[in-house]
Order: C-alpha cells, then sequence, then structure tokens
C-alpha cells in the first residue's frame, strides 16, 4: 500500500521529524510518500491556489507517477485537502483515511480556529526574524517541551526552502472557505484528535465522526502537532484500527 502523508500550513515534509521513520518501522511492506503542498517544500517558488480543491489537484498531479490505489495520512490542513480528494475521485482510489487535528465546515468558526489562536499567528506571518518565528510555532502547536536542535532544524527548512506570505495566506484563505460535500467519501476513517490543541479545538474531529460515523480516538494531552508530541500513540491507534 502506497501512503500519502500531508503537512498542514505553511509546513512541508521536513517538518514531519522522524515521523515518517517510525511509520515505516511500524508497518513493513508499506511504502509512505511526503507530498508538499503548492507553495512548500519542494514546491516552494510555486503558486499557491486559493481553494482546497485546486490544492487538491497540485497534490494529485504530484503523485501521478505512484501507483495507486493510495491511503492518505494528512495533519491539520492537509486534512482537509485529504478529505476533499477523497469526495472527488473514483470510488476505490483512496483505501484508508487517516486524519489529525483536521476541520471542516461541519464545524463552528471558533472551533475551526480557536480565537486565542488567530493573534498569534497574525503576528507570525508579520515577524520577520526566521529564528524567533518557527521557534514561536513550534510553542503555539506543541505541548511537550522543544528543544533547541528541532527549533534550529525548522529555522534551516524556512531558510532553504521558504514559505513566502502570499502562500501563506493563499492557503488560510483556502482552508477558511473549505466546505465537505454531505455525502460520506468512505465507510470509516481514523480522526485522532489531541484536547490539548490549541490552534484546532478537538471538537472538529467530533463533528466528522457524529456527522459519518467515523472512528474517533482524542489523545488527552498533546498539541496540534500530534506527530511532534507523540508518534507512538498515532502508531498505536493505527495499528489498532488498520485491521478493522
Amino acid at each position: 500500500m502506497h501512503w500519502i502523508l500531508l503537512r498542514g500550513l505553511t509546513r512541508e515534509q521536513s517538518h514531519w521529524g522522524a515521523f515518517p521513520r517510525l511509520l515505516a518501522d511500524a508497518f513493513p511492506g508499506q511504502q509512505f510518500h511526503l507530498v508538499d503542498l503548492p507553495g512548500t517544500g519542494v514546491h516552494f517558488n510555486d503558486p499557491c491556489p486559493e481553494s482546497i480543491a485546486a490544492i487538491r489537484e497540485k497534490v494529485r498531479h504530484s503523485v501521478e507517477h505512484i501507483p495507486g490505489p493510495y491511503s492518505l495520512l494528512a495533519l491539520s490542513m492537509g486534512g482537509m485537502v485529504a478529505l476533499d480528494w477523497a469526495q472527488h475521485v473514483p470510488a476505490g482510489e483512496i483505501q484508508n483515511l487517516v486524519l489529525i487535528n483536521t476541520s471542516s465546515g461541519f464545524s463552528r468558526p471558533w472551533h475551526r480556529m480557536r480565537p486565542g489562536a488567530w493573534p498569534r499567528i497574525a503576528r507570525l506571518l508579520c515577524r520577520r526574524e526566521l529564528f524567533d518565528r518557527e521557534a514561536d510555532i513550534l510553542r503555539l502547536s506543541c505541548n511537550r517541551p522543544v528543544g533547541l536542535d528541532t527549533m534550529k532544524h525548522w529555522y534551516s527548512i524556512q531558510r532553504q526552502r521558504p514559505v513566502n506570505f502570499r502562500t501563506a495566506w493563499a492557503q488560510l484563505k483556502a482552508a477558511a472557505r473549505f466546505r465537505l460535500q454531505p455525502e460520506r467519501p468512505l465507510p470509516d476513517a481514523l480522526l485522532l484528535a489531541s484536547k490539548g490543541d490549541r490552534v484546532v479545538h478537538w471538537k472538529c474531529s467530533e463533528a466528522l465522526e457524529q456527522r459519518w460515523q467515523w472512528t474517533l480516538k482524542v489523545h488527552p494531552t498533546a498539541g496540534h502537532d500530534l506527530p511532534l508530541d507523540d508518534p507512538e500513540w498515532i502508531i498505536r491507534q493505527m495499528k489498532s484500527w488498520l485491521p478493522r
């Protein structure tokens, strides 16, 4: 099985850290492909569309060389792209869907972006000192202590493949406008949420669970970047759910 991993707002494949290696060790025989959204990572020079549907088409085009069907594991805004993908492809193209701290139009606006996060994100987008900005993003999205090595690594990513303000603004607009179709795209999906998420309320995942009777597991303490805060917990949930 080929898994496509999608990151969130202004983040790229290198921000997964050790998580892809842990996945490969936990699921031998399965292949995990780290795919960047337009305007980030290997596509940092490309313009980013202002709709999730257009971003989804760019992503699908970038994985055409990977044989399907696919399984999708996606975080935050990447989860919106994954949901939209699952709703707009022929049956069978998407086999498994694992969504981490994502949101949709089924949720209240103040749950999709918690009120306390808005001013912090606005300040981050305007901040010019790269190291301090990346360190503040980590402090907002993670609840476990973040080491200096991780801060330096994120700073290095931004220096090498900078995400510009236009991309960040386009992604914010695309996420804010995102609406799902009412039809359930898959009989089941694994929804993983964090009670300690200070960016997206965990009830956004609960809204998807209640609407489509999908499987929801909630981490009691982790922050928005659950793959950094507790990757082993994610893997345990996947191992329990995948043999369904």
